[in-house]
């Protein structure tokens, strides 16, 4: 009789766990991001966060984006960022961001940029929705003219759906 109940209670666990593997969603498929952005910065004037506008290769044809918050560091400053990326074949997905800016030992202005961008849950779509994860940039960055400012960075990293 015990022996009877434990094998009911084993097939009642089996089929409990099989019910639960088969209402689980498929397995993540990731694959690598990367490619060249260049970057322009159009300063909105005081207060109002700075606007990026950037042709990229790769994975990725276009991003726009906003600096929306900006601190001074030792080493140089620190910056809240949000980009919105986008794909020829109709992907996009949005990104919020943390820049660090190392300032080049005598170049005023002008600093190395490197940048993690973390997907917003629910904002891919097109061929890019359910995209999630992090990647991350890496670059120079020219800030001495307010009317001129610009940069050359290279992205990197892996987009999971």
């Amino acid at each position: 009789m015990i022996k009877l109940s434990l094998v009911a209670l084993a097939l009642a666990s089996g089929l409990s766990l099989s019910g639960v593997s088969g209402a689980s969603a498929a397995p993540a498929v990731c694959a690598p991001i990367g490619g060249v952005a260049i970057p322009h910065f159009f300063a909105e004037g005081e207060g109002n966060p700075i606007i990026i506008s950037a042709a990229l290769t790769g994975t990725v044809q276009n991003a726009a984006g906003k600096i929306t918050g900006q601190r001074e560091t030792a080493t140089g400053l620190e910056m809240d960022m949000e980009h919105y990326f986008g794909r020829d074949d109709g992907g996009a997905f949005q990104t919020k961001d943390l820049g660090i800016l190392t300032a080049v030992p005598g170049k005023p202005g002008r600093f190395m940029i490197e940048i993690t961008y973390d997907i917003q849950d629910g904002t891919a779509r097109g061929t890019m929705e359910g995209a999630h994860g992090t990647f991350n940039s890496y670059g120079l960055v020219d800030l001495r003219d307010p009317n001129n400012m610009q940069g050359l960075v290279r992205y990197n990293g892996e987009v999971c759906q």
